[in-house]
């Protein structure tokens, strides 16, 4: 812990600032970008650009000529407010102590200069809320330990291999960027899909409602064939790229579950979505193999098991109604030439979605159960946990083999 922390001394410094808070409302504002610099909405996006509110800096910004304010670059989009010294601000001293604590205004980091001493942080004058890369644009290096989590205690330090951090607690030189946690655990995740098999308890631990994930349904998927296809509805449903399975189940409809998960670090997601087959509790899972080919091929060549996703959604089908669907689109895009299928058709009805429900979904929607317009046939559409990838089906089997549900695992919840 570096020398301005002290016990005694670092409760009177939170204690003076406090106080100012109280007397300068208006700067309470900054308070709101801890919020948004939480990550995770869109992949990791931190939040939007107006993240740490009206900080002290950006109201003197306000002021000056247009000319002034666009040299200041952006290095984090919506990286929220941050305490800074004034040294650190006028330049009469240099960065040299960075710490990140829960109840701070803002993102949590506050600055400290080489210069500043003990007396002269105390003093809540000498602070100021700024943005963060208001600081990123004195010392650039501050973007590597963005996102480095609270209760982190840093030294900032130079040598002839260039500037780093060094954690004061564990004396570990940060010289590269931090990534942030939900990019981290979406590399975890990426390793984590696909697998042959999981435990029974992975399955039920996605869809029992415990913790921070809710199980809801999403509508009911009509298969007048029983033939099941796998597939994103806007980039590969009804083409030549959608993954008809091998197994098939007896022609009727289907209630679609999702697994809605509340990440800190990712936002609300849709972990998994279960096609609901029979009320029978499954015994094992087992990987759901393309039309033609059984577990036993697994390994071979030119066997594969996933479906694509590029445009962040997904769907269970018919494939009947996968025909059906292919040529919908193919007639509304000659009658609509210009348009768009994502924004000018599907795009309003997940926003109707989403205000119909919106504890369980983001603004822009999460699911919809769409009718086809000629034949009524339904299908479920919901995104697919962090968006684009690849993804497989697991069928849910009874003690006698039988399928009782298709499971689509996008996200294991752990992880995140």
């Amino acid at each position: 812990m570096h020398p301005l922390l002290g016990g005694v001394e670092m409760r009177c410094f939170m204690g003076l600032f406090g106080k100012k808070k109280l007397q300068k409302p208006e700067d309470e504002n900054a308070a709101q970008g801890r919020e948004a610099a939480q990550p995770g909405q869109d992949r990791w996006e931190t939040g939007s650009p107006a993240a740490g509110g009206r900080t002290e800096e950006s109201r003197e910004r306000g002021s000056q000529p247009v000319e002034k304010q666009l040299e200041r670059k952006e290095y984090i989009r919506g990286a929220g407010g941050t305490i800074v010294t004034k040294s650190i601000l006028s330049g009469a001293s240099k960065l040299k102590w960075m710490f990140r604590q829960e109840g701070s205004p803002g993102n949590g980091w506050v600055a400290f200069g080489d210069t500043d001493s003990q007396e002269y942080v105390n003093d809540a004058n000498n602070m100021a809320v700024v943005d963060f890369n208001t600081l990123a644009n004195i010392e650039p290096t501050v973007v590597n330990i963005f996102y480095m989590p609270m209760g982190s205690d840093l030294e900032f330090c130079s040598d002839k291999r260039g500037k780093y951090f060094v954690d004061t607690r564990t004396g570990k030189e940060i010289r590269e960027p931090v990534k942030h946690p939900a990019q981290i655990a979406f590399e975890k995740n990426l390793k984590f899909l696909n697998q042959e098999t999981y435990p029974l308890e992975f399955f039920q631990m996605l869809f029992t409602g415990s913790g921070e994930t809710e199980v809801i349904s999403a509508g009911t998927t009509d298969f007048p064939t029983g033939e099941v296809v796998l597939a994103d509805p806007m980039a590969y449903l009804g083409s030549k790229y959608e993954t008809v399975l091998d197994r098939r189940i007896p022609p009727g409809s289907y209630p679609v579950e999702l697994s809605v998960f509340r990440s800190r670090i990712a936002g609300l997601r849709i972990a998994a979505a279960r096609l609901m087959v029979c009320d029978r509790p499954p015994v094992r899972y087992e990987l759901a193999m393309p039309k033609g080919k059984k577990i036993e091929d697994l390994g071979k060549p030119g066997v594969w098991t996933f479906f694509g996703v590029d445009a962040g959604l997904a769907s269970f089908a018919d494939s009947r109604t996968s025909s059906d669907y292919r040529n919908f689109l193919e007639n509304w895009q000659k009658e609509n030439p210009g348009k768009n299928k994502y924004l000018d058709y599907f795009a309003p009805l997940f926003r109707k979605s989403y205000e119909a429900n919106p504890e369980v979904q983001t603004p822009d929607g999460n699911f919809i159960e769409w009718r086809l317009p000629e034949t009524g046939q339904r299908i479920v559409f919901f995104t697919s946990g962090m968006g684009d990838g690849m993804y497989s089906g697991y069928w849910g089997l009874d003690e006698n083999g039988e399928t009782v549900c298709l499971v689509a695992p996008f996200m294991n919840p752990e992880l995140f």
